[in-house]
C-alpha cells in the first residue's frame, strides 16, 4: 500500500491526523503542517522528544521588563504548575488548538494584569475562540485558587495580581522556546499537557507563596 499523502512510496504508519497509512518521510515533513496531528499521536510525541526547536533568545522576548528569577519560581512553583495546568485545560477542549492560540491567550492574559498594576480593569478576550477559552479557562483557574485560600484561612488571599503577571510572562517565555516553529505546531501543549491535573475539591491550595525579589533569570 502506498502512501495516501504522496501516493508513490510505501505506507510505513498508520496517521492519526488523515486516518490513513503515510510514509515516514511524509510523516515528517507534513507534521503539524499540512497535517493535523493529534497529542495522542506516539509519532508526533517522540518527535517533539528529539526535534531541534528554533532557538530563543529571551532577550528579543516581549514584556521583557518583568523579569523572573529563579527564586521566584521556587516560590511559586505550585502556582507555575496550576496556571500551567489550566492553559493545557483550556487548550485541550478542542482538538484544532495549537500553540499559537495559547501564545495569543497568554498576550491577552498578560495585557489584562498589566492593566491592573495599573488601576485598571481590563478583560478584553481574543476574537480567537480557541484562544478565547484558554484565557477564560487560566482566569477561572486564578479565582478558584483565590476563593479556596480565603476559604480555608479565612483571610484574604496572598495570590496577588504582581504574582499572576509574572507567572504569565514565564508561561509566554516557555512557549517561545518550546514552539518548533510549525504552523500548527503542538509542542508547547505537549509539554505543558503533563501538567493537566484538575483540583479535587478537597486539594490545599494554601501553600502557594507570596512575590519574590525579581532578578533576571
Amino acid at each position: 500500500m502506498n502512501c495516501t499523502i504522496c501516493k508513490t512510496r510505501k505506507a510505513r504508519r498508520f496517521c492519526l491526523g488523515v486516518n490513513s497509512e503515510i510514509c515516514s518521510i511524509c510523516c515528517g515533513t507534513e507534521r503539524e503542517q499540512s497535517i493535523d496531528c493529534p497529542l495522542e499521536c506516539e509519532y508526533l510525541r517522540e518527535a517533539h522528544r528529539h526535534e531541534s526547536v528554533p532557538e530563543f533568545d529571551p532577550a528579543t522576548a516581549p514584556n521583557g521588563d518583568i523579569r523572573v528569577t529563579e527564586e521566584f519560581l521556587e516560590a511559586n512553583q505550585a502556582l507555575v504548575i496550576l496556571l500551567s495546568s489550566a492553559l493545557a485545560s483550556g487548550a485541550l477542549g478542542a482538538k484544532a488548538v495549537t500553540d499559537f492560540d495559547i501564545r495569543e491567550a497568554l498576550e491577552s492574559l498578560i495585557r489584562a494584569y498589566r492593566a491592573l498594576q495599573s488601576g485598571l480593569y481590563y478583560e478584553g478576550l481574543p476574537a480567537n475562540p480557541y484562544a478565547a477559552a484558554i484565557h477564560e479557562a487560566v482566569q477561572e483557574r486564578v479565582a478558584d485558587l483565590r476563593k479556596r485560600e480565603t476559604e480555608a484561612t479565612g483571610s484574604a488571599t496572598t495570590i496577588r495580581d504582581s504574582t499572576v503577571l509574572t507567572v504569565l510572562v514565564f508561561l509566554q517565555r516557555l512557549e517561545f522556546s518550546n514552539n518548533n516553529g510549525r504552523k500548527r505546531s503542538r509542542a508547547f501543549l505537549d509539554f505543558i499537557s503533563r501538567f493537566n491535573v484538575p483540583l479535587a475539591p478537597d486539594d490545599d491550595v494554601t501553600d502557594l507563596e507570596p512575590d519574590a525579589p525579581r532578578v533576571i533569570l
